[in-house]
């Protein structure tokens, strides 16, 4: 299975790579608050769409962890960024935890809104209770699904935005249908292995908002991970699933932080305009 080649967006920075990989139903799009703002004028923001997602092209096979991953660990070397911090939003933290192994020049990851996992089941204790769940693994979606499911991935109350619900509704359905099927078949690395097996920095953010996401789940396996960053899970005040869109500044200050803690080059400050 070759690599498919995938469309993405680029920040203005020349600093170290970051990697910015997005969620199921998503796209490049979410990440504009960090590609537009001080952070992508740090750092050399790179967000690719997934196969089948923003306008990558639609898989030509069965989506699938190996896929993802593969597509992931080939866009990193065609854009050569292999010294880079690696952050995975949901769907996106599981790819990024799945591909470390196909990373070895990768300096750190971080991930958020993505539960780690190590076998197939029900998402019980790792998922808190919401209707908009069965979204996510669901084909054919309308738009009052598709705005319910993006509501869910902010902060109670909050409204998304309408690109957000845009790109649930463009994402090809053979994704969310084809991702349930590999969850329920156990078709995936085991996550938890591989965190507690790694060399290099991990963070795990966390709205403290989140409706979708169990925070104890994630404190409980906090301890078991050697290179988890200070710790501790790291929370993102105020916000829900999606902390880079809802708190852009909180959230890249921590990831300012934790890039700063890594091996090798960081970026400088860059100089008023």
């Amino acid at each position: 299975m070759n690599a498919p080649q995938l469309a993405y967006r680029e920040s203005a920075g020349e600093g170290r790579p970051v990697v910015l990989v997005h969620g199921n139903s998503s796209s490049s799009r979410t990440w504009l608050p960090l590609l537009q703002g001080p952070f992508g004028r740090r750092f050399r923001c790179l967000a690719p769409d997934l196969p089948g997602h923003g306008a990558s092209p639609r898989a030509g096979d069965r989506y699938s962890f190996t896929l993802y991953t593969r597509a992931l660990a080939g866009f990193v070397r065609d854009t050569h960024a292999e010294g880079a911090l690696i952050v995975g939003m949901s769907l996106g933290g599981h790819i990024v935890i799945q591909a470390a192994p196909e990373l070895p020049g990768a300096a750190g990851f971080a991930v958020f809104g993505a539960p780690l996992k190590s076998k197939p089941g029900a998402m019980t204790g790792r998922f808190l209770p919401h209707p908009s769940l069965g979204t996510a693994l669901s084909g054919e979606v309308g738009p009052d699904e598709a705005r319910a499911y993006a509501a869910a991935q902010l902060a109670p109350g909050a409204q998304p935005a309408p690109e957000a619900v845009a790109d649930i509704l463009a994402t090809d359905p053979a994704a969310r249908t084809d991702l349930s099927a590999a969850l329920a078949t156990g078709s995936f690395a085991d996550e938890i292995a591989i965190a507690r097996g790694l060399r290099r920095p991990l963070a795990i953010l966390h709205g403290s908002e989140e409706q979708l996401v169990n925070l104890r789940y994630l404190r409980v396996l906090a301890p078991t991970l050697p290179t988890l960053w200070r710790g501790e899970i790291q929370l993102v005040p105020g916000a829900g699933h999606s902390p880079h869109q809802e708190a852009p500044q909180a959230f890249t200050a921590l990831l300012t932080d934790f890039e700063a803690s890594l091996p090798g080059p960081t970026a400088r400050e860059p100089a008023d305009q």
